[in-house]
């Protein structure tokens, strides 16, 4: 009787010591139809991380000319057609719930702007109505907003979209909960040869350049979820606080930017990098 108590509470100890980082990929079909999900799992795994990541979410389809790694993890949150706006106000609050992701990454407004003819205002405050959902659901969630990528023909709305997204993380990030920028604009360097002839969505090499910007900040947050879990014991975790020595702005604070009045240099050992000329953050 004792040896199977004992036996039991060790299954139940190794099980939550091995608990995966959840992780939800986020957005319209850009997300589903597309070949960029499997290309950031080859980076996770690349990073030695794919055996303790969950991608979560209600969908898990990939297109047939999509590689498909091995291990690979097809969950996702990705919705042909759908809008920010929608999703916003009638969806992410089940899908966060349901999964609880200790991350999720999203890109949104493309459908907002196309389809529902909707402004750069209306976008971002969806925006603001999804990330209020994932931290009532956990608050200390880790945040990716996207840069949109480019139409071909250089939407005007998408563009003002990417240039409130800075403005808009600086309002929102917080130490407990971070917000993030995955840089995929045509200002990062996103070109109509990376578009696929209906000039929405992104090619093979398209698909390349949206991983190489969203896997990077990926693994980190994966990373920074991980260390948090293995220093849950503690009475307080380093994340959590907003003091600490010195001066230094917070780990995924701002610490700089245009118009900026705020601190200049970053808490140890993070260091103040460019994100644009308006936002930079520690990291």
């Amino acid at each position: 009787m004792k040896l199977s108590g004992f036996a039991l509470f060790a299954g139940l100890t190794s099980s939550m010591g091995a608990q995966a980082v959840k992780v939800m990929l986020l957005g319209d079909s850009i997300t589903e139809i597309t070949c960029w999900r499997p290309l950031v799992w080859e980076q996770i795994t690349s990073a030695g991380l794919a055996g303790s990541v969950d991608f979560v979410g209600s969908m898990n389809d990939l297109q047939p000319n999509c590689s498909r790694p091995q291990g690979f993890d097809p969950d996702h949150e990705g919705h042909s057609g759908w809008q920010a706006y929608d999703i916003a106000r009638n969806n992410i609050a089940g899908w966060v719930q349901n999964t609880k992701p200790d991350i999720v990454q999203f890109m949104l407004g493309t459908n907002d702007v196309n389809i529902g003819h909707r402004n750069a205002d209306s976008i971002i405050g969806s925006y603001t109505i999804m990330l209020n959902a994932m931290r009532a659901a956990n608050p200390r969630v880790k945040v990716i907003v996207d840069k949109i990528i480019p139409t071909s023909w250089s939407d005007a709305t998408i563009e003002a979209v990417n240039t409130a997204i800075p403005g808009w993380v600086q309002q929102q990030t917080t130490a407990e909960s971070p917000v993030v920028i995955a840089d995929c604009s045509r200002a990062a360097g996103f070109t109509n040869d990376m578009l696929r002839d209906d000039g929405v969505h992104p090619n093979s090499k398209g698909d390349q350049f949206i991983a190489g910007q969203i896997g990077p900040k990926l693994i980190q947050l994966i990373k920074d979820v991980s260390t948090t879990s293995s220093t849950s014991t503690s009475s307080t975790s380093p994340t959590s606080t907003s003091g600490g020595s010195g001066t230094g702005a917070a780990h995924w604070g701002q610490c700089g930017g245009i118009g900026w009045n705020g601190a200049t240099t970053c808490v140890s050992p993070y260091t103040c990098q460019q994100v644009n000329p308006y936002y930079y953050q520690c990291l």
